[in-house]
């Protein structure tokens, strides 16, 4: 089983509007209403793909019960934490000319509650392989990813980690299975600007020496690059056509590599499967389908 923590999830409103303006009154022309939340959109990919998953983390108040809601709509088997304080966030995306975001800050978790996380935690065994992803609440300390990973460390999971900055700092010395942060945020890591591929590379086999196994760096429409466990790179373009929604693309390429890599074992399928699902979820309304994916599979060179 893969089991994703997704310790800030959202609502995530998506609308569009023509010719948006800032201090105006605007009309949306087409809005959804999804579940979001990093972890959670890996568990959805993975659910499409028919791969056993289970969503853990924390939501409250109304927000949280139609996230739920929306969870089971979806199919994916969930076991989160209903908090005392605090609503699940609300995410807005408003879709015009370009993309603008206004992020809600999420509730606050106690420690009794971050200790019930835990303990569902611990029933994992060898065979699952567990993704720590997304932001935290405020609430939470930045060690929080490294520390779920100290309490698992005897029983040798595969942990997956996306997340920025400290967060994913933090955790390099645990030697997570894979880390995928985009271009920029692998810039962010080392305080640098990077404009090459060439560059990417250097920064990833730079992360690889400072614990990860794999590193996935998304490109965003030029693709992706991984450097894997025995040093080998692999470089992609981008596949799918023209973006309707980059929301959930790099969630979709970390399901897509877990799901590459248990079918045939090898860090080569994994790749392809990470792009197809990016891909194919960057040219989707919502999330990609199983479907959608092998589509793509033929377009990778």
């Amino acid at each position: 089983m893969i089991a994703t923590v997704t310790l800030n999830p959202s609502l995530d409103y998506i609308a569009n509007v023509k010719n948006f303006k800032i201090g105006a009154l605007n009309r949306t022309t087409h809005e959804l209403i999804l579940p979001g939340g990093k972890g959670t959109n890996v568990s959805i990919v993975l659910k499409n793909l028919e791969i056993d998953t289970m969503a853990f983390g924390f939501c409250g108040g109304f927000s949280g019960y139609e996230f739920e809601r929306l969870l089971t709509l979806n199919s994916v088997s969930s076991s989160f934490i209903y908090v005392k304080d605090g609503n699940t966030r609300i995410n807005v995306k408003i879709h015009g000319d370009c993309e603008t975001e206004l992020n809600g800050k999420g509730p606050k978790i106690s420690v009794k509650e971050l200790e019930e996380l835990f303990t569902k935690l611990d029933k994992l065994n060898s065979d699952d392989i567990l993704v720590l992803a997304g932001s935290i609440p405020s609430s939470l300390p930045n060690t929080i990813y490294s520390d779920i990973m100290d309490r698992l460390t005897k029983k040798h999971i595969k942990i997956v980690v996306d997340t920025t900055k400290t967060l994913l700092l933090n955790v390099l010395d645990k030697e997570p299975f894979l880390i995928k942060p985009n271009k920029v945020e692998l810039g962010e890591l080392f305080n640098v600007e990077i404009k090459s591929e060439k560059e990417v590379i250097k920064y990833a086999k730079k992360l690889r020496k400072l614990g990860a196994q794999n590193v996935l760096v998304s490109l965003g429409k030029d693709g992706a690059i991984l450097v894997d466990k025995n040093d080998q790179i692999h470089i992609s373009k981008a596949v799918g056509g023209k973006v309707v929604n980059s929301v959930g693309a790099g969630d979709s390429m970390v399901a897509g590599f877990l799901a590459g890599y248990l079918k045939n074992n090898n860090y080569k399928d994994a790749f392809k499967f990470s792009i197809c699902a990016g891909g194919a979820s960057a040219v989707s309304h919502f999330l990609a389908t199983k479907e959608e994916i092998y589509n793509l599979l033929d377009e990778i060179k």
